[in-house]
């Protein structure tokens, strides 16, 4: 009725690689999320309104 492939089958033989590109791709995309968080954190508009959030918090402490 059913077929169950037998854990030594050369079916399953091909899988033994899975993980390591599981892990390059999900390295990749890592890699993909910091570039643009990046990009996103040194453009002038976060750089000037984290400088104005200190600047306002240095002299609120005066």
């Amino acid at each position: 009725m059913f077929s169950f492939p037998c854990p030594n089958s050369p079916a399953r033989a091909d899988d033994r690689g899975m993980s390591t590109a599981e892990y390059a791709v999900g390295t990749v995309a890592a890699v993909a999320l910091a570039g643009v968080l990046y990009l996103v954190v040194t453009g002038d508009t976060v750089t000037d309104a984290l400088t104005s959030i200190i600047v306002d918090a240095l002299r609120s402490g005066s």
